[in-house]
């Protein structure tokens, strides 16, 4: 279910959980009440958005929404989002973490500990883009050619691909645009974690 939005993920939680619940699925003022929307156009376009991803099938009828595939409801989990972080600084930190947020566990692999949020544009080519929520499971080993998030001196947390050639590490940007970097070998280099899947905010 990597390909729908948090907005998208909680309406159809909501729906399993409804039917789950009462035997029958919630009508389109029911799901406009529940996320606060101000009619009920704007979960019908939801419901549209989640039907053409072939997630539920519409029919005619104030309740004609039906589930596709396995009825179970989708078991979550809450991961901390964590902001900027300065080096040296515990990672889950009250003052890092932004809030904490619920997802559905199937959307990653392997399982991430925390959720970060991208800035800026130099991942666009492997389908990571600017205000995505990516998942990172913490570990300092990683492969050639896996997504890593890294630390570099001082700086931030960078997502970048990882390329290896014997002792030689390279990060590499996936947009032309931007430069690959090359991490100084006097400078405090460190992986964090491997890139797990993403939940796109729109």
């Amino acid at each position: 279910m990597t390909d729908l939005t948090l907005r998208q993920l909680a309406i159809l939680n909501f729906v399993r959980r409804e039917m789950t619940k009462s035997g029958r699925p919630p009508s389109l003022q029911e799901i406009a009440d529940a996320f606060g929307m101000a009619s009920p156009n704007g979960a019908a376009k939801h419901l549209k958005a989640l039907e053409e991803k072939g997630h539920i099938a519409l029919a005619p009828g104030a309740r004609g929404i039906r589930l596709i595939g396995e009825a179970k409801p989708i078991t979550t989990v809450e991961l901390p989002l964590v902001g900027h972080v300065a080096a040296g600084e515990p990672l889950f930190s009250n003052a890092y973490v932004e809030r904490r947020v619920a997802i559905d566990r199937s959307l990653f692999k392997p399982q991430p500990k925390y959720l970060l949020r991208v800035e800026g544009h130099s991942m666009i080519d492997a389908g990571i883009q600017d205000g995505d929520l990516i998942g990172v499971h913490p570990t300092r080993n990683a492969e050639h050619g896996q997504i890593v998030v890294a630390r570099l001196g001082d700086e931030a947390l960078t997502v970048k691909r990882l390329h290896k050639k014997g002792s030689q590490l390279r990060l590499l940007s996936c947009n032309p645009s931007y430069a690959h970097i090359d991490p100084d070998p006097t400078d405090y280099f460190a992986i964090e974690g491997l890139f797990c899947g993403l939940i796109r905010v729109l």
